[in-house]
């Protein structure tokens, strides 16, 4: 009977040691990411002051997305025997030039996806890799200071698609205005006097115009995130139809080195683009270019990032 008492009271020892040493553990373990999190802290701060420093900030980061498959008599779908695939790549750079009384911003966003379905039971099918996100954005950027937060500026920005129908359409803008710079990171353009040149061979539906240029873009990185949001619009003085938005944002978080994960998606709103596509499904129609629904355009990518 003792030797029973003795091992119940040593097994309770044990539990309980157990038990101290785990929230011991964890104590310590909170007490290091404490530890991490004010390093971190530091990090930034000092990265903070990095950026404020004049002179030339380049960097890039992008993101690589991949699924290819293949079936071979697989029967419980409807085509058994298909090869597939969806490749996509998107590219965020900048380069910025800052001094004591003027800034030169430059930033350039590329999304390009294929997209491929290959019956093989089918002899007519395209076995290709067909163009599927095709986005070219660039932006350029130049402000003389007037404050800290307040500058005289002009921009030029170029948008078109570069796998196919390049410069077709093509949108230019050159204005001028002015750049507030409210908080770090925020460049906030509001241009009254922007000229909007497209170029395209159907003349009769593209225009060029007269109107206002906004451009809002947040570009950060908090340790291991980057992050980008970039929104351009075009107000038209003439006549709304001819006024666009482009609207994208950019994420990358780093686990390993310089390799991580990466999510992008942009959304649009461009009515010539539409009037355009529905002439191209219907060549022998009649289109009311006032009535076609300016439908919203939107594309996500995710996939594996890498910074540059």
């Amino acid at each position: 009977m003792k030797k029973i008492i003795l091992l119940f009271a040593f097994a309770l020892c044990t539990i309980s040691t157990y038990a101290q040493t785990e929230e011991e553990l964890k104590a310590l373990k909170a007490s290091k990411m404490d530890s991490i999190a004010a390093i971190q802290g530091r990090a930034n701060a000092i990265q903070a002051q990095i950026d404020a420093l004049p002179g030339w900030k380049t960097g890039a980061f992008g993101t690589i997305g991949a699924n290819l498959s293949s079936f071979d008599k697989w029967y419980s779908q409807g085509s058994p025997n298909v090869n597939s695939g969806n490749i996509g790549v998107t590219l965020n750079g900048f380069a910025n030039l800052k001094r004591e009384k003027y800034f030169w911003r430059n930033n350039l966003n590329v999304n390009l996806q294929w997209v491929k379905f290959d019956d093989r039971d089918d002899a007519t099918d395209d076995d290709s890799f067909q163009e599927a996100t095709d986005v070219f954005n660039i932006q350029s950027l130049y402000g003389y200071k007037l404050s800290e937060k307040f500058a005289v500026s002009t921009l030029g920005e170029y948008r078109t698609t570069i796998l196919n129908n390049f410069n077709d359409p093509g949108y230019l803008d050159l204005g001028v205005g002015a750049t507030w710079t409210p908080i770090d990171n925020l460049v906030v353009v509001i241009h009254p006097l922007n000229y909007n040149f497209v170029f395209s061979s159907g003349d009769d539906i593209f225009e060029s115009s007269l109107g206002a240029k906004i451009v809002a873009d947040y570009t950060r990185q908090i340790g291991a995130i980057n992050f980008k949001s970039n929104l351009s619009t075009f107000q038209s003085y003439k006549s709304s139809n001819l006024s666009n938005f482009t609207w994208i944002n950019s994420f990358g978080y780093t686990l390993w080195k310089n390799i991580g994960v990466g999510f992008e998606f942009g959304l649009r709103g461009n009515h010539q683009e539409a009037v355009n596509f529905a002439t191209s499904q219907d060549p022998t129609g009649t289109f009311d270019f006032d009535n076609v629904d300016n439908d919203l355009q939107s594309y996500w990518l995710l996939g594996l990032n890498y910074k540059f």
